[in-house]
């Protein structure tokens, strides 16, 4: 039986926000609303959705980078959210993050060799000068940069060579989890794939276990083997990647993948586009009931007055909609 390493339990992350005027009162912005799922050993977890949907909330919570407001994170049976700075500070050893933005998530002012070390310093206070510069030099190797380069500084640097420099990071203390945050969005395509290839190997050969952030969907295909789809802070479709590709249940999946490109042109003139209609409504004032029925093709009166839970639609596979066989059903629903 594989062995549950990450429980996220009824998660909500919210931010206060000034009022638009002096008098005004505050207003909470739902980034993250009630998520909750499980990660096993060696799985990796995408998730999905549109821009602002709350991806990157969600994966900096679980972390605790950003406080969340409700809810627990529990790491190998021991709960995140209950834990001291100092405690926090221990178990981060175990617990890693790749940025979206390769340059700016690098200190200027400190060289390769610095920035990749500046984890252990914290992570294993009692390794030498020595020791510390032969491990940096050691997963420098692992993601193809040579160890002459550990002087150099990050505006010496390409996209690609700086996001290596960025997971070379991540890996140093050899956590079992590591939240890749959009890693490849602000690459060029040639290079997205070899960073996606390098990401996988490390999987392989460290028996990491990712959750993988993107809004590129033939990137999520590629690296994950469940797909979580959000919207609007919330979860509306979380199963294996297979079943959520060839038959989703809820209407926003549906949307999101008539919308990816095809690589293949002839496919891609044939397709039927139906782009997603609409702009997704502000978090600090959601719809009631379902948040994607002033997007939704078959949304009914009911739709504004229940909120849908998740329900299973397949062998581990959940999706948030009353209407998910209809969706299902018709090949002419994709949002």
């Amino acid at each position: 039986m594989a062995e549950t390493l990450l429980s996220v339990e009824h998660l909500s992350t919210v931010f206060s926000l000034r009022g638009r005027s002096l008098f005004a009162p505050n207003v909470e912005l739902k980034a993250v609303s009630d998520v909750s799922f499980s990660l096993e050993k060696g799985e990796t977890l995408g998730i999905v959705g549109e821009s602002g949907c709350g991806k990157s909330t969600l994966g900096r919570s679980i972390l605790r980078l950003i406080e969340p407001t409700e809810g627990r994170v529990v790491w190998q049976g021991k709960s995140l959210t209950d834990l001291s700075a100092g405690e926090m500070r221990k178990a981060r050893r175990d617990l890693s993050i790749i940025f979206q933005d390769p340059v700016a998530s690098l200190d200027p002012r400190m060289n390769v060799g610095q920035i990749i070390a500046e984890p252990l310093k914290v992570a294993e206070p009692s390794l030498s000068r020595k020791e510390r510069r032969e491990r940096v030099e050691k997963v420098m190797e692992e993601v193809g940069l040579a160890p002459e380069m550990i002087n150099r500084y990050p505006h010496e640097f390409s996209g690609g060579q700086a996001q290596r420099i960025g997971i070379a990071r991540a890996i140093v203390t050899e956590p079992k989890l590591i939240v890749c945050d959009e890693p490849v969005s602000a690459l060029d395509v040639s290079i997205q794939a070899q960073i996606v290839n390098l990401l996988k190997a490390l999987k392989q050969r460290m028996g990491l276990t990712l959750i993988f952030i993107s809004h590129d969907l033939s990137v999520v295909r590629l690296v994950s083997d469940r797909i979580l789809v959000l919207y609007l802070g919330r979860v509306v479709e979380i199963g294996p990647r297979r079943d959520v590709f060839a038959n989703p249940g809820h209407p926003y999946t549906k949307a999101l993948l008539a919308a990816a490109p095809i690589p293949d042109p002839k496919i891609a003139r044939q397709r039927e586009k139906t782009p997603l209609r609409g702009d997704p409504p502000s978090p600090i004032d959601p719809p009631s009931g379902c948040a994607f029925r002033t997007r939704c093709p078959i949304a009914r009166d009911v739709c504004a007055e229940e909120r849908p839970p998740l329900a299973e639609v397949g062998a581990g596979h959940h999706a948030a909609c009353l209407f998910w066989e209809e969706v299902r059903a018709d090949p002419a629903i994709a949002g």
